[in-house]
C-alpha cells in the first residue's frame, strides 16, 4: 500500500496525463522471497522520477520488470503505452538503459564495444553509427580513451561506457539504475548535465540512487520503496512540502525570538542556515504577530521545507 502524505499527489497520474510507464499490481517473488510487492506507480511523461530506497527495497527488480527483463509474478507492466513484456519489441528501440553495471567485452576498446552495440539499434542506420558512437563517447567524457581496452578502465570508465550506450540516439524515455556508481565528482556533474539536457529534450528519465543530494537536484518527481513496497511518490516539490512543517523566521534577534516562542508554549530552535534566526515547529501569521508584539524585529517568515533526506528518513523509518 503506497502512503501518499497530507496534501501530496495521489500515486496515480491525473486523467489525460501521458504516461512514459506505469505499473498496475506489480509483484514478483523469488521462492518465499517477496522482491517487490503490488506496486502501482504512474510516470508521467517528460519526468525525471527519481526511484529511492536503501538497499534491498526492490528499486533493481522493478525496473528490470519496467524494461520486460524480468517477468512479474503477477500484475501488469506497460512502457510507453505498450504491454511488457509482451510487445517489449516495439517500446525498447525507443528506450535508453543503464541497469545494474555495464557488461562489455574486456578486451575491445571502448569504442569498439560501443560499435557491437549501436549495430543492435534497430533505429541507427548503418552509415550513421560511426557518428553515432563518437558523439556518444564525447557526451559521456570518454573520447580520449576510447581507443583503450575496456578491461583496463576503471569503474567510473566503466560506467561512463554504460551510460553512453543508453545515449547513442535520442530517446523517448532513459533509465539509469545508480548511474553516478563509481564516478568522482565530475563525473556525478556530467551525470547531472546529462540529466538536464535529456529533461530539456522532453525524454522521461527514471533515475535509481542512493545520492539523495543528487535526487533532490535533477528530479521533479519521486517514488520511496522500503521492503518491495512503494511508501510514497508524487511530485518533488510537493512531497517536501507536504512531508513538513512549522517556519523559518530570519530575525538578528534571535535569543529574544526563542524565549518569546517558548513562553507561548512553542516549540523553537536556533536555525542552523547561514542568516540568523529560529525554527519553529508551528507556522501561520499568529506566530509573527507574537514575535512582533514582543518587540523581534522579523526580516523574513517563510513556510519551512523539509529535505528530501529528511523525508527520506521518516518514511523508510515509519514503514520498517
Amino acid at each position: 500500500m503506497t502512503q501518499v502524505l497530507p496534501g501530496a499527489p495521489s500515486t496515480e497520474a491525473a486523467p489525460g496525463v501521458p504516461l512514459a510507464a506505469r505499473a498496475r499490481g506489480l509483484r514478483k517473488t523469488f521462492g518465499t522471497t517477496v522482491a517487490v510487492d503490488g506496486i502501482d506507480l504512474d510516470v508521467p511523461a517528460g519526468s525525471v522520477l527519481g526511484m529511492l530506497g536503501p538497499n534491498g527495497s526492490g528499486k533493481t527488480t522493478l525496473i528490470r520488470m519496467l524494461l520486460g527483463l524480468t517477468r512479474p509474478t503477477a500484475g501488469e507492466a506497460e512502457l510507453l503505452g505498450h504491454a511488457i513484456p509482451d510487445e517489449a519489441a516495439r517500446a525498447l528501440p525507443h528506450v535508453g538503459a543503464l541497469v545494474e553495471g555495464p557488461g562489455f567485452h574486456p578486451f575491445l576498446s571502448g569504442r569498439d564495444n560501443l560499435l557491437r552495440v549501436a549495430a543492435t539499434e534497430p533505429l541507427l542506420g548503418r552509415r550513421d553509427i560511426p557518428r553515432a558512437v563518437d558523439a556518444a563517447l564525447e557526451r559521456v567524457g570518454l573520447a580520449d580513451a576510447a581507443g583503450r581496452r575496456f578491461r583496463g578502465y576503471s569503474l567510473g570508465m566503466k560506467q561512463r561506457l554504460g551510460l553512453a550506450g543508453a545515449l547513442l540516439l535520442p530517446r523517448r524515455l532513459v533509465v539509469l539504475d545508480e548511474p553516478t556508481n563509481g564516478l568522482d565528482p565530475a563525473g556525478t556533474r556530467d551525470v547531472r548535465r546529462i540529466i538536464a539536457e535529456l529533461h530539456g529534450a522532453g525524454a522521461t528519465v527514471i533515475v535509481s540512487s542512493h545520492l539523495l543530494a543528487e535526487v533532490e537536484a535533477t528530479c521533479t518527481h519521486v517514488a520511496v520503496l522500503q521492503a518491495g513496497s512503494l511508501v510514497a511518490t508524487g511530485e518533488l516539490a510537493a512531497l517536501l512540502e507536504s512531508g513538513t512543517g512549522g517556519m523559518d523566521v530570519a530575525t538578528p534577534d534571535v535569543d529574544r525570538a526563542l524565549d518569546a516562542l517558548r513562553a507561548a508554549g512553542l516549540t523553537a530552535y536556533r536555525s542552523t542556515a547561514d542568516e540568523p534566526g529560529v525554527v519553529v515547529t508551528e507556522s501561520g501569521p499568529e506566530v509573527v504577530a507574537l514575535l512582533v508584539r514582543a518587540g523581534v524585529a522579523v526580516h523574513e517568515a517563510r513556510r519551512r521545507r523539509a529535505r528530501l533526506e529528511e523525508l527520506f528518513a521518516r518514511l523508510t523509518e515509519e514503514t520498517s
